[in-house]
């Protein structure tokens, strides 16, 4: 039997050799920076205790304020709407070039967002009837629920930018920036209503989907605009934060009276324009790493099932956290309050159940994202999604990343 080291090389060599030439490898190896940031993110700052009866949400940053430096560099969102801006106007523009319709582009592009969805909801909705048929409280039921279905808005806000490429190509991103300084000016300093602040959840968001659109078109191709975002980002992050009373952390902390993310503030933004100038200004850096094939063939795999990792995170976590409350005592990092540094190191242990946890979610539902297609011709297949190809059982011409 061949050494796992020897496979692996055997395997990176495949995928690199299969991978098109003019192939840029940065914005696969950036989609999964983005990727794995959300889900240690949410394990990390996510936390299911016991102590009042049942599970109930809780966060180490409720706990510890001091931990809020931990989030500027998990909350990762900005990059992947930066990502999926460049990669959607790219792939529209080659669709037109091609004279694929509006119709079909969009279609393929959703097509594929949202068919994992469906095996998440199918088992979550048996699984809540189950434990609500086995006398759970509804309590626990909804916490759960709510753990698994809130990441879903993010791939609404995200689908709705896809379809709406054509339209937000046009828009300089300094326009949802104003919609969104004008938003919390109205919600914080004049007294408007909460609700005004949902606007936000597309004009918040559209602003790096527009700077990747920006991007596809070579507004990046100097170093000076990103360093630009990058310092004015900061600056006016750091001047919101300190000044203008806004929270410190750059995600939702449960109690708190005012959420960076939920919806997403003017602090939540200028936040996101650091991260996006600093991913633009590391592009080389990245593309020189990605010339490896063992580091290139890890991001290759990772945009294989980013889809499925994104989906199924949540509920790794919780099945580890549910097999835990067998043991005859609370365990630590795992269902005790998050209330000192002991239940960072703790969880910091735990990390690699999880991991093997979502690995198991992976080799079960992988297929949801991985689907079988219609075999198309070559430049129908790069113009709806240009990825690197071929990989072991799968057809030479199956394509790696869904967003």
């Amino acid at each position: 039997m061949r050494k796992p080291r020897a496979r692996w090389s055997s395997l990176a060599d495949r995928i690199d050799a299969g991978t098109p030439a003019d192939r840029d490898r940065t914005v696969d190896a950036l989609r999964a920076f983005a990727i794995l940031g959300v889900v240690l993110g949410h394990w990390l700052v996510t936390a299911l205790s016991t102590a009042n009866g049942g599970l109930s949400t809780t966060s180490p940053l409720s706990h510890m304020p001091w931990l809020a430096p931990v989030s500027w560099m998990l909350q990762t969102l900005a990059v992947f709407f930066l990502v999926g801006g460049h990669v959607a106007a790219r792939g529209y523009a080659s669709a037109r070039e091609c004279g694929m319709s509006y119709r079909i582009w969009v279609g393929q592009r959703l097509s594929r967002l949202f068919r994992p969805v469906a095996a998440v909801l199918t088992l979550w909705t048996v699984a809540a009837g189950g434990m609500l048929l086995g006398g759970a409280e509804l309590s626990t039921v909804q916490t759960l629920l709510k753990l698994v279905l809130s990441p879903l808005w993010f791939l609404l806000v995200f689908a709705a930018l896809t379809a709406a490429t054509p339209l937000v190509a046009r828009v300089n991103p300094l326009w949802p920036l104003a919609v969104v300084a004008g938003v919390d000016l109205w919600r914080f300093a004049l007294g408007g209503p909460e609700w005004i602040g949902w606007v936000n959840v597309a004009a918040g968001w559209l602003v790096p989907y527009t700077l990747g659109v920006a991007w596809s078109r070579g507004a990046f191709a100097r170093r000076a605009p990103a360093a630009v975002l990058v310092g004015a980002g900061a600056a006016g992050a750091a001047a919101l934060v300190v000044w203008g009373g806004y929270p410190a952390s750059m995600v939702g902390v449960p109690g708190a009276s005012i959420s960076n993310l939920n919806p997403p503030t003017l602090a939540a933004v200028a936040f996101g324009l650091a991260q996006c100038g600093l991913a633009l200004l590391l592009r080389e850096p990245l593309a020189r790493a990605m010339r490896r094939p063992r580091a290139w063939a890890k991001v290759a795999l990772a945009n294989l099932s980013a889809m499925t990792i994104f989906l199924w995170h949540q509920t790794a976590m919780m099945a580890v956290t549910a097999l835990g409350l067998l043991a005859p005592v609370d365990l630590p990092g795992l269902h005790t309050v998050p209330d000192s540094p002991y239940w960072i190191a703790a969880r910091l242990l735990w990390l690699p159940a999880f991991a093997a946890a979502l690995s198991v979610c992976w080799a079960a539902f992988r297929s949801y994202e991985q689907a079988e297609r219609p075999q198309r011709s070559a430049a129908t297949r790069t113009v709806a999604d240009p990825r690197p190809t071929a990989l072991p059982r799968l057809e030479p011409t199956e394509e790696i990343s869904h967003a």
